[in-house]
């Protein structure tokens, strides 16, 4: 949108409900006086226009995550790649999605019970998925680096304290499991995200934010299970050969 300070907040919201996140952080409410334009409510509370449209541009230039050949990557690559893009998003939205969450359970949760529930599911997600993150770049992260760094020095890798690499992987795609069967059930009590007749803005940003968290999700947990991981056994399994070789 080329003059983004004449434009109706309400409709920026329902046209990309990310840029929700730029009127949270500035704390202008995008549901209730959403018919407000981003000049008029920076002229009400007295905020930089600047900053906010400055905001609102990166958001609305943020593109999908597509046409990536992953299988490319060296193994370490990948990992950094996942605890930037994906650990980084899933930290930075859970707080977001709580927030919006534990409001609609307030405010609409009598008329829609399933909303406590799903709030239920998504912290319990939260929990899991916070402890999963850090088992990963603490333990099994560092040895894929350690791995690879003694590949390319033609060294063997050190033993894992683990055991072997199958070890952390078999409980992290257990783990991975376990959250996609979580928001499946959220898929479900939402109605595959369908916001209610009687539902505001804030619940169409909720939605569209859970089913944009279930997806990176999807991609997150196939990047580990289907090549980050089958890497990490390849390399584990090439300096057992080299150890058994006359």
């Amino acid at each position: 949108m080329n003059n983004l300070e004449q434009a109706v907040i309400g409709q920026l919201v329902a046209d990309n409900y990310r840029t929700a996140a730029v009127f949270s952080k500035y704390h202008i409410d995008f549901c209730c006086n959403g018919n407000r334009t981003v000049q008029d409510a920076c002229t009400q509370k007295k905020i930089d226009i600047a900053a906010v449209t400055a905001d609102l541009q990166t958001v609305l230039g943020i593109q999908p995550e597509t046409g990536t050949d992953y299988n490319t990557w060296q193994p370490d690559v990948l990992a950094i790649h996942i605890v930037d893009r994906h650990h980084g998003y899933v930290s930075n939205q859970i707080p977001v999605l709580q927030a919006y969450l534990h409001k609609l359970s307030r405010v609409h949760g009598d008329a829609h019970p399933e909303l406590v529930q799903i709030a239920g599911l998504f912290n319990e997600s939260a929990a899991e998925l916070t402890m999963h993150m850090k088992k990963e770049e603490l333990v099994l992260f560092p040895y894929i680096r350690q791995m690879v760094v003694a590949q390319q020095n033609g060294h063997t890798a050190p033993p894992p304290h683990f055991g072997t690499v199958s070890n952390p992987i078999s409980m992290m795609m257990h783990e991975h499991d376990q959250e996609g069967e979580r928001f499946r059930q959220i898929q479900a009590l939402s109605n595959d995200y369908t916001v209610p007749p009687d539902g505001c803005n804030t619940y169409r940003v909720t939605y569209a934010l859970l089913k944009e968290f279930q997806e990176d999700l999807h991609l997150h947990i196939h990047l580990e299970n289907n090549i980050l991981f089958p890497k990490a056994a390849d390399l584990e399994n090439a300096f057992a050969r080299q150890t058994t070789q006359p």
